[in-house]
């Protein structure tokens, strides 16, 4: 039986269920209201509200950039577009990092201002006393392990993580860790497909690949790459079902053209 198809909402306790029955999980980023409809209506299981919208929709170089104000911004869009997926929303640099007290005041506003399911922040043991004041408060947090994009500047690369014996040891660790601490569900970000499937069977919460390999719960795409609108980011990991980049440029150069040739608008198209 799948769940996917029966349920109306999906919550945290979904996806735990979708874990021990072996049906794998769909996620996907979305950023504003008009796309998170779309995404929703797909039946897409989780809606990530990224960081990454400071790459894709803001232009920045890395995620760093992006404020606590336009998270939420973004994160209000979406949820006011969902009927079913569970909508997780990702705190932005710098307000959880040394700071358990503002990871809470953070988590609060966004689940408060933006009405969101859940947050997901970066990070093993070293945020574990925010995670730890965040899940007080009745707040649901999905970890990240593996890599780091908010690390980038102390890692000085977006290579494959944890290949290393010692590293690879220290993220089973912090996946058990995050477990027992009360995350409901772990993102592993291009880390080996086989210490991957080894941390997905270690742990009873749902764990979500990009770049991760097929051993685990689920995968997560950035819609924007999946979707083919970005060109300039093609890691192994990812699969462009579309080339939206090169359709909507052909539309508006259509368009272009019929407006300077005086074809648009034509007769049946005005008042």
């Amino acid at each position: 039986m799948s769940i996917h198809k029966d349920i109306k909402r999906v919550t945290t306790h979904v996806l735990q269920e979708m874990k021990r029955n072996g049906e794998k999980i769909s996620m996907l980023t979305a950023y504003d209201y008009s796309m998170a409809k779309i995404v929703d209506e797909a039946g897409t299981d989780v809606i990530l509200v990224g960081d990454s919208a400071s790459n894709v929709m803001a232009g920045h170089e890395t995620t760093l950039p992006i404020t606590l104000d336009q998270m939420i911004y973004h994160a209000s869009s979406v949820i006011r577009a969902i009927k079913r997926s569970l909508v997780v929303v990702d705190l932005p640099f710098g307000h959880y990092q040394g700071d358990s007290k503002e990871a809470l005041r953070s988590s609060i506003r966004i689940m408060k201002e933006a009405e969101a399911h859940a947050v997901k922040l970066e990070g093993g043991k070293e945020v574990l006393e925010s995670i730890q004041r965040i899940l007080t408060a009745g707040i649901p947090v999905m970890g990240h392990l593996g890599l780091t994009p908010q690390s980038i500047y102390k890692f000085g690369t977006y290579t494959v993580r944890a290949k290393e014996e010692e590293e690879a040891k220290i993220l089973i660790e912090d996946a058990k860790l995050l477990q027992e601490a009360g995350c409901f569900a772990l993102v592993l970000e291009k880390v080996p497909a086989d210490l991957a499937k080894e941390v997905a069977s270690s742990i009873e919460i749902p764990v979500i690949g990009i770049g991760a390999g097929g051993g685990v719960d689920g995968q997560v795409l950035v819609l924007h790459d999946m979707l083919g609108i970005t060109q300039q980011f093609s890691p192994r990991f990812l699969r462009r079902y579309h080339n939206l980049h090169q359709e909507i440029l052909k539309a508006c150069t259509h368009y272009i053209k019929d407006v300077k040739s005086s074809d648009f608008p034509n007769e049946n198209e005005q008042y």
